[in-house]
């Protein structure tokens, strides 16, 4: 029992000892420097001695060391000295080291071994010292060692099967976690501490070995550039043949073991620490040799790269960029003998917009292209998905065969969708047998980039500037303190309101933002597309994940507890804030105590918010890992599907009181007998009790079904006429408690949300009337074209000059609102801060099919109605396929009339999805440009299943 208590104490204790980070503290406390965010970003000993010098280096060994021998006596307490469980403490430990302390925990294992067996300490520390002077290589060394200690043990301790397994496994965990983190001593001598800069020029120049793009390149030493063709190289692409020579080595070596001739010419190009980032390209600032053909030749072009790089421009340019100055790696490779080349865009830099590949193209050198000198030929190739490559359009004629430059196309693309969607400007040559690729890089005008995925389904339509001024901090905001559970003092420097902006009026999150943040928490880049819309997910870099395992296990915390501090809420918070709220007569307030009211209800808001943001990723990550699937799950806690439910028992009864009603005199017959009188009141209590609902819940510029009851009244007399949509199952099994336990969860948020911005609406309206008696607005509606803090100031009557321009003001964001709300085709994706007015992308119909998410399954054919709003709605039935850019829980009540739904925006979990589910009614979301792309009359079938829409060709 002993011992099982020390395997416990082992396996708790030693890898939270090796995940105290000492030496950070220690280097905070004597340089005030937090070598998380500099240099390689590594917590270790040896970032301890280059960023802080002597006294910090000799702290950190001792930290350490003080580490690895507490881990063996801890087993050492429980167990008999030298005993296997000795390793499988230092195992432990160095598992914690690299897992929370970012380090590889070496200086652990080194002093933990030597108290462990100090024989084999002593003898292998006797060898690497000899093989380091006589090699001077540290990675070779580094690596022997690991060989070598493990081989020892299975020597001397032959008949100690256990040990010699434990001495073998930590071997291996150490090499494997050497070749996952970069060494603060490859960073350049020269940059390293005053007082230990000495040493590391030592260090660094004992390292003979020969740098190659086969080698897994750090960017921040040996620049971007060198680093992405290595990595392109190890993804499979053909990259030619190259070298690296690392900023301030000596190039003799390198030099000397290259054999450069006419016949096989090399180009020296250079690799400067920071260009061809996201942040700059560089593009030719620095120098391109090329035609190397002798050892001397080499000498100089190296030479002139290097020097290449404090020229004035590329100085000035970096000053512009507000770059830091840093060094310059040069890169060399074997020169491709080109018959074609060129570059290619992996998206147009020009129109910022489109699914269109740039290729500029030229017989002979790349060089050509980039210099200027030759006006190249230039494509325009359209590829349509990951896989389906379709040439829509060649501009002009040329000598280039159009199957290379769709194999250009195809690669860029490729190059884009590994780089997780951020366009690319990729450098190719073709020698008649190859393809290759030469340069691959950000384009940086292109950047970030901002999508409309999910924006369009939280906040869809044209959005007025208060509704945003409202929703931006909210939503941002929380999702801030979201990111900072997981990455924390990371954290500090990310502007969260740049998650999302307008463009053309319409709501974009910056996917690009996003993509770094999730990488940064060690989740896939698209995780947020994964969980709310099904789409496809990469496998997350796992050494971020386990460096961030803390923070995602602090929310994974709040995600187990989310439904325990909802209902604490709603008890002290929603309902007593509900209830003062709905218990106001609001046209009797003031001015300043209706913003009174907007802070209480901002303040619910901001917790809300909370919910409303983890409440359906809670669910959707319960449906993916448990695999239920949507039909197996219940809804009806959902305010878009109780209202339709309370709608469908009222009208039953309805029915028993007029067995023969007159569509356009329902209402007034139910009022001529005492029960059509109940059955009234009850009608008055659901639009009471659901009149929160609207077309567009997240914006509170547009009305409620309160405001405008005619949609849900012509429900209810089609309900009334016997044309009842049928549920699908009213009984549907309840087992899958954890997923539907989420689910019922997110239906409560939703209500108590929508109410708040209900609540939030109204008051602003009876502010408005306020305004519009004394003159300061001149027409309905105009409250919400201002921005929450101008209506403050306002209020408070601080602004003068807004006072003053305040009517031409509205009425120029009003004519951009009715400007932007006219525009069809809004790009799914926009690249730059900057994007130009949308153009008519093209979208291959030549198959008569369309894709999008199958959100409920089933298939039917019928006539398309389109409808983008609920005021444009006419007459609906079951043949009806009704074609909508969005979904909000307001639709209910036309949805759940037709006999098939298409929408532009939403996924599986959103509200059209789950009404049409509940219904059974087919329905396919995501479709994109479904509503301009198909027209009012088209015949149409559409399997909800595989979330397909096949069109007939339409006659007018």
């Amino acid at each position: 029992m002993f011992q099982l208590w020390g395997l416990l104490v082992i396996l708790i204790t030693c890898p939270l000892l090796g995940a105290m980070p000492l030496i950070s503290w220690i280097t905070y406390a004597i340089k005030r420097q937090r070598l998380s965010q500099i240099g390689t970003g590594n917590i270790s000993v040896s970032a301890a001695f280059y960023h802080g010098g002597k006294l910090v280096g000799i702290l950190a060994v001792m930290s350490e060391a003080l580490k690895g021998i507490a881990a063996v006596s801890i087993a050492r307490f429980f167990f008999p000295e030298g005993s296997f469980w000795e390793l499988i403490a230092l195992i432990s430990l160095v598992t914690g080291r690299y897992t929370f302390g970012r380090g590889a925990g070496t200086t652990n294992v080194v002093w933990g071994f030597l108290f462990h067996d100090p024989l084999i300490a002593a003898f292998v520390s006797l060898i690497a010292a000899i093989g380091f002077i006589v090699l001077r290589s540290r990675r070779t060394i580094k690596f022997g060692v690991l060989i070598l200690f493990p081989v020892l043990v299975a020597i001397l301790h032959f008949n100690d099967f256990p040990r010699i397994v434990a001495a073998f496994a930590l071997a291996g965990l150490l090499g494997w976690i050497y070749t996952q983190i970069p060494d603060d001593m490859d960073l350049p001598a020269a940059e390293a501490d005053a007082q230990t800069q000495p040493m590391m020029e030592y260090l660094s120049s004992g390292e003979p070995a020969i740098i190659t793009l086969d080698d897994e390149l750090e960017p921040e030493v040996f620049g971007a550039k060198a680093a992405t063709l290595s990595q392109v190289k190890r993804w499979g692409y053909p990259v030619p043949k190259g070298w690296i020579l690392a900023p301030y080595d000596d190039p003799a070596l390198l030099i000397d073991f290259l054999q450069p001739s006419s016949l096989s010419p090399l180009v020296v190009r250079s690799s400067a620490i920071g260009e061809d980032s996201e942040q700059a390209s560089a593009a030719g600032q620095y120098e391109t040799i090329l035609n190397v053909t002798s050892k001397q030749e080499l000498e100089i072009a190296i030479a002139q790269v290097q020097a290449s790089y404090n020229c004035p421009g590329a100085v000035q340019y970096r000053r512009d960029l507000g770059a830091k100055d840093a060094a310059m790696a040069v890169l060399i490779q074997a020169q491709v003998q080109s018959v074609f080349s060129g570059v290619a865009f992996s998206r147009d830099p020009i129109s910022q917009q489109g699914d269109a590949v740039i290729i500029e193209a030229v017989s002979g050198s790349p060089s050509q292209v980039v210099s200027g000198k030759v006006t190249p030929e230039q494509y325009r190739v359209f590829v349509v998905g990951e896989e389906k490559l379709s040439s829509i359009q060649f501009e002009g004629e040329g000598k280039i065969p159009q199957p290379l430059i769709k194999q250009v196309a195809y690669l860029a693309r490729r190059l884009e969708y590994r780089y997780h969607g951020v366009p690319q400007d990729v450098e190719w040559s073709y020698d008649g047998q190859t393809l290759w690729v030469l340069q691959t890089r950000p384009i940086t005008t292109l950047l970030p980039i901002w999508t409309r995925k999910i924006a369009a389904e939280v906040i869809p339509g044209v959005i007025h500037p208060l509704t945003w001024s409202i929703n931006l901090p909210l939503t941002c905001g929380m999702w801030g303190e979201l990111f900072t559970i997981v990455l924390g003092e990371k954290t500090r420097e990310l502007d969260f309101t740049k998650m999302a902006t307008l463009h053309y009026s319409r709501a974009y999150f910056n996917a690009s933002f996003l993509g770094e943040v999730f990488i940064e928490m060690g989740l896939p880049p698209e995780s947020l597309d994964f969980l709310t819309r099904g789409a496809k997910m990469s496998k997350p870099p796992l050494a971020s994940t386990w460096e961030n395992l803390p923070g995602l296990t602090k929310l994974l915390q709040r995600e187990i507890s989310l439904e325990k501090e909802f209902k604490q809420d709603y008890r002290r918070r929603f309902i007593p804030g509900l209830t003062k709220l709905a218990n106001e007569l609001i046209e009797e307030l003031s001015a300043p105590e209706l913003l009174t009211r907007v802070d209480l209800i901002l303040d619910l808001l901001n917790q809300g918010t909370y919910y409303s943001i983890l409440s359906p990723l809670s669910a959707a990550i319960r449906q993916a890992v448990s695999g239920v699937k949507e039909e197996q799950i219940d809804y009806s806690i959902t305010p878009e599907v109780s209202s339709l439910r309370s709608l469908q028992l009222l009208a039953t009864d309805a029915k028993e009181i007029l067995p023969e009603p007159d569509p356009e005199r329902i209402f007034e017959q139910l009022s001529e007998t005492p029960e059509g009188q109940r059955i009234l009141d009850d009608f008055a209590e659901i639009m009471e009790d659901y009149g929160y609902l609207s077309e567009v819940g997240t914006d509170i510029s547009v009305p409620r079904w309160k405001e405008q009851p005619q949609l849900v009244q012509q429900l209810f007399i089609q309900l009334i006429q016997g044309n009842e949509p049928k549920n699908t199952d009213d009984s549907k099994k309840r087992q899958q408690g954890f997923v539907q336990s989420r689910v019922d969860l997110k239906g409560r948020v939703t209500e108590i949300y929508s109410r708040l911005l209900a609540e939030l609406r109204w008051t602003f309206l009876a502010l408005e009337k306020i305004w519009l008696k004394t003159g300061l607005l001149q027409q309905t509606g105009d409250i919400f074209f201002l921005r929450l803090g101008e209506v403050r100031r306002l209020a408070a009557d601080a602004d003068p000059e807004l006072r003053s321009k305040l009517a031409q003001l509205l009425q120029n964001r009003r004519s951009q609102l009715i400007a932007d709300g006219q525009i069809t085709q809004i790009p799914p994706l926009v690249y730059g801060n900057n994007p130009p007015h949308p153009i008519t992308a093209p979208i291959d119909t030549s198959d008569h099919i369309l894709l999008g998410i199958p959100a409920s399954q089933g298939q039917v054919s019928g006539q398309v109605k389109v409808v983008r709003n609920l005021q444009e709605v006419g007459e609906i039935n079951k043949q009806t396929i009704l074609v909508v850019p969005y979904t909000d829980s307001g639709w209910a009540t036309i949805l759940v009339r037709a006999g098939g739904v298409i929408a532009e925006a939403g996924g599986k979990l959103s509200h059209g999805a789950i009404v049409a589910r509940e219904y059974g009614i087919p329905a396919v979301m995501d479709v994109r440009g479904a509503t301009y792309l198909l027209q009012d009359g088209q015949q149409v079938r559409i399997d909800g299943s595989k979330g397909i829409v096949e069109m007939e060709e339409f006659v007018a």
